[in-house]
């Protein structure tokens, strides 16, 4: 059971593997290369006024006078009608008195140096380098651009490694929902996050071994201790035609036996040919009571019957047999639903091939829809290669698998267990 999605799996996965080293290799050394090649971090501004002030001290004062004239003769003046200019002068003195020559004298080379220190300033900082600062609101918008971008890129180089781990599940019927699921648990545990080179196989396979185990994270039924709290307690099993129904009631007849119950079988598939003979054979055979009607009765008068014995005979287990219907089928549909109503039973277990794949997943989302299933037993799980039903359908229906059919023997029913298909898929 599995080995061929084993092998598949396992190639796909060392494939898998390489492509994402491959990436992280190449990851590690753009990100060397940038180190390399980033600038400089640029002077904050108050380094550079400090800068500036050093400038100034070092001006000798005949250059100053020098750069100041140059920017005065920058510093277009505005056009006014001079008046003459001995008069003014004579004026602004006879004016001053002993105070303004004073002032004039003590305070004018302060006015000067103030009057100075702009131009010098404006002319310093003009031949001193300049950082471009660029506005918050523009480098924002970028960052983000360049993020999502990366992200981008990240995540086509994901899907295209992916590719081929893709194929290989589909090959093996596994559910186009489950590949999904697999798919996006190893993106987030791969994508945009920073993984160290030697640890990349084992957080694949652990990945991969969580994602397969979450598939089966479905409330669990223990059969053998829901029997016991009701009697009888009743159970129909549904499912199409050749899905193994018969041969596994008769091994649930036989470990309800093994348990100290008593069961009975009730053969309400009243439409194969031969189907109350089949049944009967083993009823014989395992000592159990067999409640049949005619062909072409009512299945839903058949099942009736054999809860009303059961009740009077002090039966513990009720094992309600149906044809075999597709679910496409609308009037055996609803002949199903009306035994569910009739017999109303405490459990309703989907009985799939699990060599059919999707086709059983299929099946199985189509009776849970119609009638509202409980569980699954899989037959012929022995002959299954490929195992893709086994962990499709119970995520899809969000329904646990009670069994496994095994073989043809009585006691070839194995209850399912997750860690025996991880073991078998080498995880």
């Amino acid at each position: 059971m599995f080995g061929f999605l084993k092998e598949k799996l396992k190639g796909a996965l060392q494939r898998f593997t390489k492509g994402v080293d491959e990436k992280a290799k190449t990851e590690e050394v753009k990100e060397v290369v940038e180190k390399k090649a980033k600038p400089a971090k640029q002077k904050p501004v108050q380094k550079q006024k400090k800068i500036i002030k050093e400038i100034k001290k070092t001006v000798p004062p005949q250059k100053e006078k020098q750069k100041k004239e140059k920017v005065q003769e920058k510093i277009p003046e505005p056009v006014q009608e001079p008046a003459p200019e001995p008069v003014v002068e004579e004026k602004k003195e006879e004016k001053q008195g002993f105070f303004g020559r004073l002032k004039e004298k003590f305070f004018k080379k302060e006015e000067t140096e103030s009057e100075e220190e702009k131009p010098e300033e404006a002319e310093v900082e003009a031949l001193a380098p300049q950082p471009e600062f660029e506005e918050p609101k523009t480098q924002e918008p970028k960052a983000e651009a360049e993020e999502l971008e990366e992200q981008e890129e990240s995540e086509t180089a994901f899907n295209e490694i992916f590719e081929d781990l893709e194929i290989a599940l589909l090959e093996n019927n596994v559910a186009v929902e489950v590949i999904e699921k697999i798919k996006q648990d190893l993106k987030e545990a791969l994508v945009d996050k920073k993984i160290t080179r030697g640890k990349i196989e084992e957080t694949i396979a652990f990945t991969l071994k969580k994602s397969i185990a979450d598939l089966f994270n479905v409330k669990p039924i223990d059969l053998l201790s829901e029997a016991k709290k009701k009697k009888p307690y009743v159970i129909a099993f549904v499912g199409v035609n050749g899905s193994g129904k018969t041969t596994t009631i008769a091994k649930l007849a036989y470990f309800f036996q093994q348990k100290g119950m008593k069961p009975v079988i009730v053969a309400a598939d009243t439409f194969r040919a031969a189907a109350i003979q089949q049944l009967e054979e083993h009823a014989n055979k395992l000592n159990v009571k067999l409640i049949k009607h005619d062909y072409g009765a009512d299945p839903a008068a058949v099942a009736f019957d054999g809860v009303k014995y059961a009740q009077l005979k002090q039966m513990d287990v009720v094992l309600i047999d149906t044809a075999g219907r597709l679910h496409s089928n609308t009037n055996l549909m609803d002949e199903m639903k009306k035994i569910i109503r009739v017999a109303k039973p405490d459990l309703k277990l989907f009985i799939g091939e699990a060599i059919t794949g999707n086709d059983c997943v299929e099946q199985a989302t189509q009776f849970n829809e119609a009638i509202g299933i409980d569980g699954m037993i899989l037959c012929k799980a022995d002959v299954d290669e490929k195992g893709g039903a086994a962990i499709s359908v119970s995520y899809v229906t969000g329904k646990p698998i009670l069994y496994l059919g095994t073989g043809q023997k009585y006691e070839d029913l194995k209850p399912f267990d997750t860690k025996l298909v991880l073991g078998h898929l080498g995880l």
